[in-house]
C-alpha cells in the first residue's frame, strides 16, 4: 500500500513543472537518478546503486522510470504507481541504457541530476551520442519554492525539533561526555516525531569552535559553552535543523555579552528576509551586526542554506548570492561566532518567506540558556 506524504496530484504537478522548466532551458529531456530530486518528483527514496534506476522526463515525453525488476515493488508503492507512470524494467544481463535511449528518442540536449554518478552518466551519454549536461538549474528551480503542503511538513519538523531543544537541559550537565548527551538527544529526536536522525552536534568548550564538530568523548565541564545543532526527517521526508547554544552553569559575563550580540545578529537577518531581498542582503544583515561589535572575523561561514527533502539545498544565504527571495522559499538563518581553542556559539532557525516578510519555524528560546 502506498504511504505517500502528498496526494498523487501534487506529484503530477511537480512532473509537469519539471518538464516545462526543461523546455524553458532548451533541454529535450532530463534524467533523474535516486536522491533528493527523485524523492521530490515521485516519492522514490534511496541512494544510487550499481543497477540503474532513473526517471526520464521532458517536453513531449511520457515520464518513464527505468528500474531493475527486483526494485519494481518498491517503485510501484510510490507516486510512480499512483500515477501509472510508464515502467521500463530490466534484469541483470540486459542493458538499461538502451531503455533510457528508447524513452528519450532523438535528442540533442539532455540534462542529468547531480546525484547521478559517472558510473551511469558516461554510458548513458555514449548510448545517446550526446554530451550530457547538468539539469541542476531545472531541478533547483522546481524545489526551491515550497508549496503549502511542503511548508506544513517543514513546520511539523520545526515543532518536533523545538521539543527536543526544550529537553536538552535534562541531559546536558558537567561530568557527562558529548557522546552520552548526543545519544539521549538522538533518542528524543525520534520520540518527538522524526523517523530518522540526520545529525547531532554537541560541541562543548573548545570543540564548539569547530562549526562541523560532531561529538567526542570529551567530558563536559562546568563553565562550558555548548553548541547543540540537531535535525532529522519527519515521516514525509522533510527535514528539521536547529541550533541553540547552552552554558553549563553561569557563563562568563564577557562571553554572555558576545552571545547576546550573536542573538541580535540572527534577529537582524530574520528581519531582513522578505520577498524582493537578495540572499546576500540577508547574509549581510547578520554579518554587519557582528562586524560592528568587532566579531566579524569570528563568523566563519554563510548565514544559511535551503531545506526540504535535503538538509542542505538552494537557496544559499551567502555573500555574493544575488538570488532574489520569493514567497515560499525556506532556509536556515544561522550566524555563528567561533574562537579557536576556547568556545563557539551558533543560533539557527528555519524560516519561510511570506508575502510580508518571513515566518520562523523554530521558536525555542534563542538567548543563551544556562543548564
Amino acid at each position: 500500500m502506498s504511504t505517500l506524504p502528498f496526494s498523487s496530484s501534487v506529484y503530477a504537478a511537480r512532473l509537469d513543472r519539471a518538464a516545462a522548466l526543461a523546455a524553458d532551458a532548451g533541454l529535450d529531456a532530463i534524467i533523474v537518478g535516486p536522491g533528493p530530486d527523485l524523492q521530490y518528483l515521485v516519492g522514490v527514496e534511496g541512494d544510487t546503486i550499481e543497477r540503474l534506476t532513473a526517471l526520464v522526463l521532458g517536453p513531449g515525453l511520457a515520464p518513464t522510470v527505468v528500474v531493475p525488476r527486483m526494485e519494481l515493488a518498491k517503485v510501484r508503492s510510490t507516486a510512480v504507481g499512483a500515477l501509472g507512470l510508464r515502467l521500463a524494467d530490466w534484469v541483470d544481463g540486459e542493458k538499461p541504457y538502451d531503455l533510457v535511449a528508447d524513452a528519450i528518442g532523438t535528442a540533442t540536449r539532455v540534462g542529468v541530476s547531480d546525484a547521478l554518478p559517472a558510473l551511469h552518466v558516461i554510458p548513458i551519454g555514449e548510448r545517446l551520442g550526446v554530451t550530457l549536461e547538468l539539469a541542476t538549474p531545472v531541478l533547483r528551480e522546481s524545489r526551491m519554492v515550497k508549496d503549502d503542503a511542503e511548508i506544513a511538513e517543514l513546520r511539523r519538523a520545526g515543532e518536533a525539533i523545538d521539543a527536543v531543544h526544550r529537553r536538552v537541559p535534562e541531559w546536558l550537565r558537567a561530568g557527562r561526555t558529548e557522546r552520552e548527551v548526543a545519544a539521549d538527544i538522538a533518542e528524543a529526536i525520534v520520540a518527538e516525531g522524526h523517523r530518522t536522525v540526520e545529525f547531532v552536534i554537541v560541541g562543548s568548550g573548545p570543540n564548539g569552535a569547530d562549526p562541523h564538530h560532531e561529538v567526542s568523548d570529551r567530558v563536559i565541564q562546568a563553565g562550558d559553552i555548548v553548541v547543540v545543532d540537531i535535525g532529522g526527517a519527519v515521516p514525509s521526508g522533510y527535514n528539521s535543523d536547529s541550533t541553540r547554544t547552552y552554558a553549563v552553569g553561569e557563563p562568563d559575563p564577557a562571553t554572555a555579552e558576545r552571545i547576546g550580540v550573536l542573538v541580535r545578529a540572527q534577529q537582524a537577518a530574520v528581519d531582513a528576509a522578505r520577498p524582493g531581498a537578495t540572499a546576500a542582503e540577508v547574509d549581510a544583515a547578520a554579518r554587519d551586526v557582528l562586524a560592528a561589535a568587532g566579531l566579524g572575523e569570528a563568523f566563519l561561514h554563510r548565514t544559511g542554506h535551503g531545506i526540504g527533502v535535503s538538509v542542505h539545498e538552494e537557496p544559499y544565504i551567502a555573500p555574493g548570492n544575488d538570488l532574489v527571495l520569493r514567497e515560499g522559499m525556506a532556509f536556515s538563518i544561522e550566524p555563528g561566532i567561533y574562537f579557536t581553542g576556547e568556545w563557539g556559539a551558533r543560533i539557527e532557525d528555519i524560516v519561510v518567506v511570506t508575502a510580508e516578510g518571513c515566518e520562523r519555524l523554530n521558536v525555542a528560546p534563542h538567548t543563551l540558556t544556562s543548564v
